[in-house]
């Protein structure tokens, strides 16, 4: 079973960067690299830790900016892994996927029982396993740990 974050908006609080959307619409990956965390990535990392050696995978699923290109695309990329580096850096993601805007994320990851944290109620509603919105991560991941 898997348990895939969104990023933005979920664990990175990229809308609370001054100036964020002039950023991105101006191709400046920026408020990607300098977003503050939304949860304790402390007790966040421990609980993802514990749930990788009960055999859980971790994953990040996450939107590229909207009205992009490729260049753009790879700094976000790469702003995004280098934020996880930073806040998350104890724990191995099985896979980190940067998709493109608009993605269902449903269609990254189709298994029934996986597990997804979204901010985006779309996101939520069409995904075919079990969502969470981001108010209750670590009571849900905790509710996991054997």
């Amino acid at each position: 079973m898997r348990i895939c974050f969104d990023m933005d908006g979920t664990i990175a609080n990229l809308y609370g960067v001054n100036g964020w959307l002039e950023m991105l619409i101006n191709h400046d990956a920026t408020p990607y690299k300098m977003a503050k965390t939304l949860i304790n990535m402390n007790v966040l990392a421990r609980v993802l830790n514990i749930l990788q050696k009960q055999g859980y995978e971790i994953g990040i699923i996450s939107w590229l900016a909207k009205n992009s290109n490729e260049e753009y695309d790879e700094k976000v990329t790469n702003a995004k892994k280098g934020w996880l580096k930073k806040h998350l850096k104890s724990v191995h993601f099985d896979f980190v996927k940067i998709v493109e805007y608009g993605t269902d994320k449903n269609i990254v990851c189709k298994n029934y029982e996986d597990i997804l944290f979204d901010d985006e109620k779309h996101n939520r509603e069409n995904w075919n396993g079990k969502a969470y919105d981001v108010n209750n991560i670590l009571e849900v991941l905790r509710g996991l740990v054997a």
